[in-house]
């Protein structure tokens, strides 16, 4: 049992953190997972530069004393941020009783039968009082769903068919399209007009069309008061002097 430590002769206390493990370098994932991770880790951050938040992947969430961390594949968190010393023990992971909430989402990315999303991870989350806990199982392995929203309401998840989260002002969405070099189904966070977040190269790519867009532009602006000039000089008329 993890020691406790007492705060200002209050009732309230945290654990000790230098006895909780926030890392063991065991690697999980698969190269679609991960993948998958970092699509919707980095188009939070290239898409909403002006807001505080905190979302990660793999990183453990301790949510009481009494039990170990649980590992979510993605969180996003609201009005958070990472410590500045994030390298001292008691800042390398999520523990609740620091950050004063929860994670608004948890994710969960379905690779297998053995990870016991809809069982175990739910309650756990549920327990944690996440607001939504999602389960994205592009290949149906737990059923012919691909993806399961759940809402918080009071104490329980409720499972919806609402893809917009309210409380976050996100919504998730399935897209079609090339993330790193591979053409896939990809899982994405979007706006209520259903526009996706878009990624540091995506806005960069945008910013590239949108720049061509205005040089070509300009040059048939160009080429159309050239044809005007000539025209007006066959017509006796210097443009110079208009």
């Amino acid at each position: 049992m993890v020691q406790q430590v007492l705060i200002n002769d209050d009732d309230y206390y945290v654990p000790d953190a230098n006895q909780l493990v926030t890392e063991d370098d065991t690697p999980v994932d698969n190269f679609a997972s991960a993948k998958q991770q970092r699509l919707l880790v980095s188009s939070l951050y290239s898409s909403l530069q002006s807001q505080t938040f905190l979302a990660e992947a793999n990183v453990g969430i301790y949510y009481t004393d009494l039990q170990p961390p649980i590992v979510p594949d993605v969180f996003l968190s609201l009005d958070v941020q990472v410590p500045e010393k994030w390298w001292e023990k008691q800042n390398r992971c999520y523990m609740v009783w620091r950050f004063g909430k929860p994670p608004e989402v948890v994710l969960e990315i379905v690779s297998n039968k053995e990870g016991d999303e809809l069982g175990k991870k739910l309650k756990t989350y549920e327990h944690m009082r996440a607001s939504y806990y999602i389960v994205y199982d592009p290949n149906q392995q737990l059923s012919e769903k691909i993806l399961h929203v759940y809402e918080l309401r009071g104490t329980r998840y409720f499972e919806t068919s609402e893809t917009w989260l309210e409380q976050v002002g996100l919504g998730i969405t399935l897209w079609e399209g090339k993330f790193e070099d591979r053409q896939d189904t990809w899982l994405r966070w979007c706006y209520q007009d259903g526009n996706i977040l878009s990624t540091g190269d995506e806005r960069a790519e945008q910013e590239r069309e949108r720049a061509e867009q205005e040089r070509e532009r300009a040059e048939q602006a160009e080429q159309r008061n050239q044809l005007l000039a000539e025209r007006l000089r066959a017509m006796g008329v210097d443009p110079d002097t208009l």
